[in-house]
């Protein structure tokens, strides 16, 4: 089964390459397509949206792994790809919790956003504390380090 996503913006931000970086304190604007501003409106009642967004720089060899040491760290464990937030993935889909600085017009302003400069936004929700950070959660040890 073949799925079509069509971007709706995409980031731009300071960093131009991937790898580890300053993301919590990161300023990103996220310039969504004119077409879809009126699709923001009452967004900036919101502190955090959840951003996802599409890896583009993800190789396709990157695509067929299947176990990764979290963080590169070979100190880690090697777990499974869809056990990490790792970007190489089958479906390089990534999805980041972002506190929502300002909404101006069609271009919106968050911290935290751990996407570098043109990366191609797929879709952006609100975040609704009740409904996406559950009560009672379990983490992997390794998680934790």
């Amino acid at each position: 089964m073949a799925i079509k996503i069509t971007p709706i913006g995409f980031v731009k931000n300071a960093f131009k390459e991937p790898g580890k970086g300053d993301w919590e304190t990161l300023i990103s604007e996220i310039v969504i397509n004119k077409e879809f501003e009126q699709a923001l409106d009452q967004i900036d009642g919101f502190s955090h949206i959840i951003v996802l967004y599409w890896m583009n720089r993800v190789s396709p060899t990157q695509r067929t792994v299947l176990k990764v040491h979290p963080k590169h760290d070979p100190k880690m464990p090697l777990v499974g790809v869809l056990a990490t937030r790792s970007p190489a993935r089958p479906n390089p889909i990534g999805i980041a919790t972002v506190k929502l600085v300002e909404c101006h017009s069609n271009i919106l302003k968050v911290m935290g956003l751990d996407a570098i400069d043109e990366t191609p936004v797929l879709d952006i929700k609100p975040h609704i504390p009740r409904y996406d950070s559950p009560a009672e959660t379990k983490t992997a040890i390794w998680a934790t380090r």
